[in-house]
């Protein structure tokens, strides 16, 4: 069996596919693969051009700052290796994005572009060192035979460059051509054959009507440059690959089941099966998404949400697959497999960003056709008017012209930049589904923040003790141990707060439970639904923790006692011993994480923020002054919601939608910018333009500040790069930069662009 049959295997077609049905209902292919040989943007339209071709092919996505394409294809009418073949064809290699083939890929890439590198750059400087004396000696001082001996000594090594560091570039012209397209290949194929050809002349007859002078030089100094470019670029690309496939081979292969008689199994992790009972060691990677079962965990969730510290875990909590497991061994239920998990929904996420191509790239792609052409036709004009000035140089200014105008730099300003800042984003647990979000995050100026979900999670904490009865109980901290002991026989949300601010006050080193606390053994409990709990302690007391009216006994003696407790909208419990009220806690919404730094620093850049919400106006008012929000609304539906963000945008305000993806599909879609929080990942897969893994709404200033940034880079790429074209160009066309200094010039301003595209990422 070939190579390319083996892709079609089922089981390897899983490692690079995902499955999913078009409008009528048909299942459709969606695959990922690794690219390399391309060396412009314009490569990315011929390998698109050539897949597409294809019969059952739907769409082809192809990045060239990222090397990757996205083929939406019919399994019915082709196949993978039909898809591959017709990149091959098209002159470039193609591999599944898989881990070993596409490794294998980066390390043929590295290895050829490395010797290319290495062989134009040591053979460029012998070149260099005979061309040395004819630009050093004055008139008379080297003798003919002697610059002869020199120039055929740079011939011979200049073959090798031209055969082993160019061919690519020729090749790649060669394919654009037949393509009838006009890559960037073009015009630096052109110049190094000039170049090549008439220096060549030159050497076999100084006399001859190319003159004497030779530019093996400038040709083999700018195969150099041009490959030292090459590698740079190819670095950046492989970290991003690197860091993706790394996410992606974080899984684990096989997992331990635990049977109905408690033996556990070692099997593969595609044999397990939603309901399961798995058991992760010490050091174990959770196989799935699924619920704790054991009493505790302490899990990293690094790679899923960018947070390097541990995360307690209870019973009942969610788990992540790609989870590491960093305490003691413990069991879970499977609740998702594969691609349902929040891991290959990241995975997934990363992949269709990195195979995206931005307006603005499309844009030059345009554009890219007419300036090549425009280019060709200055040097042919260029060459014409100086064959009649001064033919002698006539060749050489057109060489200048071909090399001085490659737009290398101007395709790589916004692609390179782009990637450097998704991956950054991406480490830091932001998830862009598209480039294009950076762009439009750069200019957004209204942003609309959903309340439960995002703003808040879904459980409450402990803000108020107050004690109402001190010849019962004497401390807050005694109230709240006797009322978490209560608490901790109960399910009930504001229960399991409780119980958790008694925990958090032991972890931040307080006293120890009371003796009399640690003692209690509570008789007669019972849960009186939407009510509380009631039991009896050692000494035959009767306590109650509930709303205030039960826990009272129905009187309303003591209920005014809770004062503030209750106000702002707050859940007002209430612990009573023998029916009279022995102290109070209130509660409100657990906010998220980094939620005050995010809402301050998007308000210090000069950003609109209103709060949308469903809930009561009592609880969004009380959140929004937590947050220091003047803006906020309750009471709204999904459609009121909408209605809201599509005013600001008539006002001409592009706005930006902070939601969990579930209820606010509707603004979500119509925002400028949708950013999902990571729980709702799975649902706003195909609709949010980024999404917040990490679950800290702080992320959402560094996104905004990144997305800011990157585009200052962008411009300042853009604007270095037409400047340099702007300068140069006259003077090739005058004569005053020889095709040494167009070369180093051209490869020069390509490595400055890439190098500062990489601060993106930073």
């Amino acid at each position: 069996m070939e190579v390319l049959d083996a892709v079609d295997e089922p089981e390897e077609v899983a490692r690079f596919t995902r499955w999913q049905s078009d409008a009528a209902g048909a299942r459709i292919g969606v695959s990922s693969f690794q690219l390399s040989g391309m060396h412009c943007a314009a490569c990315a339209g011929i390998i698109e051009q050539a897949v597409a071709g294809l019969e059952g092919v739907h769409e082809v996505r192809v990045s060239a700052s990222a090397q990757r394409a996205t083929v939406h294809w019919d399994p019915a009418r082709t196949r993978p290796s039909q898809l591959i073949e017709a990149v091959r064809r098209a002159g470039y290699e193609a591999a599944p994005d898989a881990a070993v083939a596409a490794r294998e890929l980066r390390r043929q890439e590295h290895r050829h572009t490395l010797w290319r590198l290495f062989v134009s750059g040591f053979l460029a400087m012998q070149v260099m060192m005979m061309a040395t004396p004819s630009y050093v000696a004055t008139p008379g001082e080297l003798s003919d035979d002697l610059r002869q001996l020199l120039n055929w000594g740079s011939w011979t090594l200049s073959v090798p460059v031209l055969w082993f560091a160019g061919m690519p570039f020729l090749r790649g012209a060669w394919f654009s051509l037949r393509s009838r397209r006009v890559g960037m290949d073009v015009p630096v194929a052109l110049g190094l054959l000039v170049t090549f050809i008439a220096s060549t002349a030159s050497t076999f007859d100084p006399a001859g009507p190319f003159g004497p002078e030779v530019y093996f030089d400038s040709l083999t100094m700018f195969l150099a440059f041009l490959w030292l470019g090459r590698f740079l670029e190819m670095q950046s690309r492989h970290r991003a690959a690197e860091r993706l496939e790394s996410t992606a081979a974080s899984m684990p292969q096989t997992a331990w089941r635990v049977s109905g008689d408690g033996t556990t199994e070692q099997l593969s992790v595609h044999r397990l099966q939603v309901g399961d009972r798995v058991r992760v060691p010490r050091g174990g990677v959770v196989p799935a998404d699924g619920e704790l079962l054991g009493d505790g965990a302490d899990v990293s969730e690094a790679l899923i949400t960018g947070e390097s510290a541990a995360v307690a875990r209870r019973r009942g909590d969610g788990l992540w697959a790609g989870s590491l497991n960093l305490g003691v061994p413990f069991d879970m239920q499977v609740a998702k497999l594969g691609a349902d998990t929040r891991h290959d929904a990241i995975v997934a996420l990363m992949r269709e960003a990195l195979s995206s191509r931005p307006a603005s790239v499309r844009l030059a792609d345009r554009w890219a056709g007419p300036f090549l052409w425009a280019v060709l036709v200055l040097a042919a004009l260029a060459g014409l008017a100086w064959w009649i000035i001064e033919p002698a140089r006539a060749l050489w200014v057109v060489v200048a012209v071909l090399i001085v105008t490659c737009p290398c730099a101007l395709s790589l300003a916004t692609p390179s930049t782009l990637v450097a800042a998704a991956g950054g984003l991406a480490r830091r647990g932001v998830l862009l589904r598209r480039l294009d979000t950076l762009e439009a995050m750069s200019g957004v100026q209204q942003v609309f923040l959903d309340k439960t979900g995002t703003l808040t999670e879904d459980r409450l904490e402990l803000r108020d003790v107050h004690l109402l009865d001190l010849a019962v109980v004497a401390t807050e901290r005694e109230a709240l141990e006797i009322a978490a002991s209560l608490a901790a026989w109960s399910a009930h949300p504001l229960s399991r707060a409780l119980v958790q601010a008694l925990a958090l006050a032991h972890a931040r080193g307080a006293q120890q439970p009371s003796r009399e606390a640690q003692a209690s053994a509570w008789k007669g409990l019972q849960e009186t639904p939407g009510a509380g709990l009631q039991a009896l302690d050692a000494q035959g007391r009767a306590w109650r923790l509930g709303s205030p009216a039960w826990a009272l006994g129905g009187g309303d003696a003591g209920t005014s006692a809770l004062g503030g407790v209750r106000a702002g909208g707050q859940h007002g419990v209430v612990l009573s011993c023998q029916g009279r009220s022995v102290a109070a806690f209130g509660f409100e919404e657990f906010m998220r994480g980094g939620a005050q730094d995010a809402v301050l620093s998007l308000r210090r850049a000069g950003l609109r923020l209103s709060l949308l919400s469903g809930d009561s106006r009592v609880r969004v008012q009380a959140l929004a002054e937590r947050l220091g929000l003047q803006a906020c609304e309750a009471g709204l539906s999904p459609e009121d919601k909408l209605s809201m963000l599509k005013q600001a945008q008539a006002a001409g305000l592009r706005s930006a939608m902070v939601g969990d993806g579930l209820n606010d599909a509707p603004v979500l879609a119509a925002a400028d910018v949708s950013v999902a929080m990571g729980h709702g990942a799975l649902a706003a897969r195909e609709g949010a333009d980024a999404v917040i893994v990490s679950g800290r709404l702080d992320a959402l200033a560094d996104f905004h500040r990144t997305a800011r940034r990157t585009m200052g880079i962008v411009r300042q790429n853009l604007s270095w790069a037409v400047a340099y074209n702007a300068v140069c160009i006259p003077l090739a066309l005058v004569g005053w930069m020889p095709p040494w200094a167009a070369g180093l010039g051209m490869a020069g301003s390509s490595l400055l662009v890439m190098l500062n595209a990489q601060r993106a990422g930073s």
